[in-house]
């Protein structure tokens, strides 16, 4: 099912890296978790052989494909356009995507470079992960009319990435009716809002957590409210800031809005992905011409399944999934607007 005139091949471009991911959940026993003054640790003894409980591998990780697949799963004709190497990684990394019916034409192989791959230690349902970005011959595609999306999703990309995101700024210059949903990673937080102010401007929702939010900011992260105004002055129409648990603060410019997590009653086993789950989610039901309430309803849903499985992907819904959970509680859930 289609969102976009039927001249359009795809509802929504993800652009960003992807990853092989390799999801470890250690056991108690010799790992620890520290906290002190300087933050929250996890300690391994230097040299010992730790057994794990559980590994798995999810072929086509990091944010832009775990988004591709969410946004799939919800009906939409997603492509990637994205970068990885001719290896055994990247091969495996297309097959995966195929299999979400997620077009890979926009998928560019460079051969001199490697498929990227993390590590993610998954400890009592908080994560630490080992990542590298490799580094690729970034560029733009030129796309055809048929292939311009009435979205793009904009996600994590390396250090090396800063040129190639300015050809994406010029190029949403060229086309104004394409709407974007900005979810920076890391790097794109460490390069500061000056650097990618355009791509800030050109953002219909930016989505970040309440740690990037005070960082993009230099607010307090202890009051995610008072982060959303500062944060519309980066030029987003609507902001999100995320916490921990899958509830939101967010703005539109008009009002407030209090999003809380999704009702559950088990703990989470690994927020790996969680994040991407609630902003591709949010993406999806924005595509779909909701209601910004409406569609900040639907987006804690994604974030709580995929906190109950190893992996980033292995808990995303179908549509006719979440809308399930949602029916189960009723108007007992919901978004509460000033």
């Amino acid at each position: 099912m289609g969102f976009v005139t039927p001249a359009q091949r795809y509802d929504v471009i993800s652009v960003g890296d992807v990853a092989t991911d390799l999801f470890i959940r250690l056991s108690d026993g010799p790992v620890q978790r520290r906290v002190d003054e300087r933050g929250t640790w996890l300690e391994l003894p230097l040299g010992a052989k730790i057994p794990y409980e559980k590994a798995t591998t999810v072929e086509a990780g990091g944010s832009a494909a775990n988004a591709a697949v969410a946004l799939a799963r919800l009906g939409l004709r997603v492509a990637l356009a994205s970068f990885l190497a001719h290896d055994e990684l990247g091969r495996d990394l297309l097959s995966a995507l195929h299999t979400e019916c997620i077009d890979t034409r926009l998928v560019h192989i460079d051969s001199p470079a490697h498929t990227n791959r993390n590590f993610v230690l998954s400890f009592h349902g908080e994560r630490t992960l080992l990542v590298r970005h490799e580094q690729f011959d970034y560029h733009w595609p030129h796309l055809r009319p048929s292939e311009v999306p009435s979205w793009l999703y904009l996600t994590s990309l390396g250090l090396s990435a800063l040129d190639y995101q300015e050809k994406i700024a010029d190029w949403l210059d060229e086309n104004p009716a394409v709407r974007v949903v900005f979810q920076p990673g890391t790097f794109q937080v460490e390069e500061g809002v000056k650097q990618l102010a355009r791509l800030y401007e050109h953002s219909e929702v930016l989505v970040c957590s309440r740690a990037q939010a005070a960082a993009m900011t230099d607010g307090r992260f202890d009051d995610p409210a008072e982060l959303l105004d500062p944060l519309l002055k980066l030029g987003p129409r609507q902001v999100v800031v995320l916490d921990e648990t899958g509830g939101a603060v967010a703005a539109d410019g008009a009002k407030r809005y209090l999003v809380p997590p999704f009702p559950d009653s088990s703990a989470p086993l690994d927020r790996t992905g969680a994040e991407d789950a609630f902003a591709a989610t949010l993406a999806a039901a924005l595509i779909r011409g909701m209601p910004f309430p409406e569609a900040l309803r639907w987006s804690p849903v994604n974030f709580m399944s995929v906190s109950h499985e190893l992996g980033s992907q292995a808990g995303l819904l179908h549509e006719e999934e979440l809308r399930g959970h949602l029916d189960e509680v009723g108007d007992a859930y919901a978004v509460r607007s000033s």
